[in-house]
């Protein structure tokens, strides 16, 4: 099932297949070819792609990975405790919100970041209600400290702020152009999907998401769509609904 844009002037006249996404980035695709820190030229080129979809009138989220600073489970391998490296995680997608909306708002476009564990002044306490106003003022929301809880992903966080701010589809930037049926970069056999369903994707062990985020975007009828962000143009291209990526379905 193929979700079907609102009517809106707007996305009509320029051609949008969605008025609402939510984009999940991950933290090693702003660490640029080392995949750590934040690589200002990356972090540059994602937001330029993410002001034309404004500029296009799409009402954007977004939900950002801490893995280019931090990741959780790593650091239960290195000896810290799994809560506290959760929590240092959290903290990590924080710093990479406050870089990404600094960059939007040098490329003029207004945003608005939430974070799940409060932290005024660094960000605003996350509200539904807020995020919906914000939405509908044309600002970018920008969605850190995953769920606010350990032992959940940023996968996970952005399902479910996908499904409470109604997005019409979850688009998860990677730098593969899409789901294969192998590692691409291991198995030159590998096959790439164009379109496939949950089940499918589950029965074939294919690691697209976690399965509690995986398991609330069929629940929610919320299709995913993975395409490679690293090519300056896809995110319009799948905006526009062009084949790109391959698109996972209820």
């Amino acid at each position: 099932m193929k979700c079907k844009p609102r009517e809106n002037k707007l996305y009509m006249k320029t051609g949008m297949k969605y008025k609402r996404v939510l984009l999940k980035l991950s933290g090693e695709s702003l660490g640029g070819p080392n995949q750590q820190g934040i690589d200002p030229v990356r972090l540059k080129e994602f937001c330029s792609s993410i002001a034309q979809a404004v500029q296009a009138g799409v009402e954007t989220g977004i939900v950002l990975g801490g893995g280019n600073i931090f990741r959780g489970l790593k650091g239960v391998d290195k000896g810290f405790d799994r809560v506290k490296g959760d929590y240092m995680g959290m903290l990590a997608t924080v710093i990479n919100g406050l870089a990404l909306q600094s960059e939007l708002e040098n490329q003029g476009i207004a945003s608005r970041l939430f974070t799940a564990i409060r932290m005024e002044p660094v960000g605003e306490g996350y509200s539904r209600d807020k995020v919906m106003q914000a939405l509908k003022q044309k600002e970018v929301v920008i969605f850190t400290a995953g769920t606010g809880n350990p032992f959940f992903t940023t996968d996970t966080a952005a399902a479910l702020r996908a499904v409470e701010m109604k997005a019409e589809v979850l688009l998860k930037g990677t730098r593969v152009d899409g789901v294969y049926s192998a590692d691409p970069e291991k198995d030159k056999t590998a096959i790439r999907f164009s379109e496939i369903t949950f089940d499918e994707a589950y029965n074939r062990g294919l690691h697209i998401m976690d399965l509690t985020a995986f398991t609330l975007c069929k629940e929610n009828s919320l299709p995913v769509i993975v395409f490679n962000m690293h090519e300056k143009a896809n995110l319009m291209r799948v905006l526009r609904g062009d084949a790109t990526g391959t698109l996972i379905i209820p």
